[in-house]
């Protein structure tokens, strides 16, 4: 299955919009306005609240975000490298070894789970706004859209730095 994540171009609080190869809504991604944390839920489209994503308050070396599921629990934890010049990103906390390989913002890597490959984040060239296709399998497609959003918020953190 592929699902397209775009930030929207005018937001305040760094909502996007995540659509099917039909162009049809599957899931919503509302940022708050006054986040200093970037927090950010990924709804599907009944309001139903999946994962809630957000920074971690004080970053020195390593850029943290962290994945929280419906019931607030933290399930993940997302960083990046103090000198990242690959572009890598670990994914703690889950039980299995997820790893983004190819680097994030290259124009395509893949996501792996125990060395296998689960997604694939293609990044599309948008002007103006982050926009990303994610394949997946459909079951995957919830948890992976937080990965691509957490990831995103790293990046722009860290370009605020």
């Amino acid at each position: 299955m592929k699902v397209y994540i775009k930030n929207k171009f005018i937001s305040l609080g760094g909502s996007s919009t995540v659509v099917d190869e039909n162009k049809q809504p599957l899931y919503k991604v509302k940022g708050k306005i006054i986040s200093i944390t970037k927090k950010k839920k990924i709804k599907d489209m009944s309001g139903k609240t999946l994962f809630t994503v957000r920074n971690k308050w004080l970053n020195f070396f390593t850029h943290k975000a962290f994945i929280y599921d419906e019931n607030k629990k933290k399930i993940a934890t997302v960083k990046d490298k103090w000198i990242n010049v690959k572009q890598e990103y670990f994914i703690e906390g889950l039980g299995d070894e997820i790893k983004i390989e190819g680097g994030f913002f290259s124009l395509t890597c893949e996501i792996l789970k125990n060395g296998a490959v689960i997604g694939i984040i293609r990044r599309k060239i948008d002007f103006l706004v982050d926009s990303f296709e994610l394949e997946a399998d459909e079951k995957d497609i919830p948890f992976l859209i937080a990965l691509v959003i957490a990831i995103d918020n790293i990046v722009d953190n860290r370009h605020r730095q």
